[in-house]
């Protein structure tokens, strides 16, 4: 099935905009410019400029053009089978069973090694090759934690592995 980029550019900025009202429920913390609010409330902006870049067409234009560059560097396409229904919905229910992972497991095992594995399994599936997907999953969970604790001001749960500060 396939949806036109309206469609997914107008689903992709009203979550945005759920993810910006969502944001600004969050209660201020005193004494601070910075407070959970501001997270949520540029991640839902962000979505909301690119669901409208999407429903808009805007750049559409340079695929098309890519397209047209690769069609004339590798010669005429050959059509690769098409993959399996099942396979691709198994693919596509990748990110859902993450996040439920996620919500299962950090309060076990802590922030970073949830992470850590989520990274992977990420990375793996969307076909990094296992010496970038290591050092990937060893480092952006502590880059991540370390901006969630420091500047935002949000503690993860610890787990087996806390962070030093």
């Amino acid at each position: 099935m396939r949806l036109s980029d309206r469609v997914t550019g107008s689903f992709v900025a009203t979550l945005g905009v759920l993810a910006t009202y969502g944001g600004s429920q969050f209660p201020p913390v005193p004494g601070q410019d910075v407070g959970p609010s501001v997270f949520p409330m540029v991640i839902g902006i962000g979505l909301i400029l690119c669901g409208l870049m999407i429903a808009l067409g805007i750049g559409h234009s340079y695929e098309d053009e890519a397209e047209a560059d690769l069609a004339a560097v590798q010669g005429p396409s050959q059509q690769a089978e098409p993959a399996s229904p099942l396979g691709s919905r198994l693919w596509a229910l990748l990110p859902p069973g993450l996040l439920l992972f996620y919500v299962y497991a950090v309060d076990r095992i802590g922030f970073v090694p949830t992470a850590a594995l989520m990274i992977f399994a990420s990375a793996l599936a969307f076909g990094a090759r296992l010496r970038v997907a290591l050092p990937l999953a060893a480092l952006a969970p502590i880059a991540i934690h370390l901006i969630f604790y420091k500047l935002l001001r949000v503690p993860l749960p610890p787990g087996l592995l806390p962070m030093p500060w």
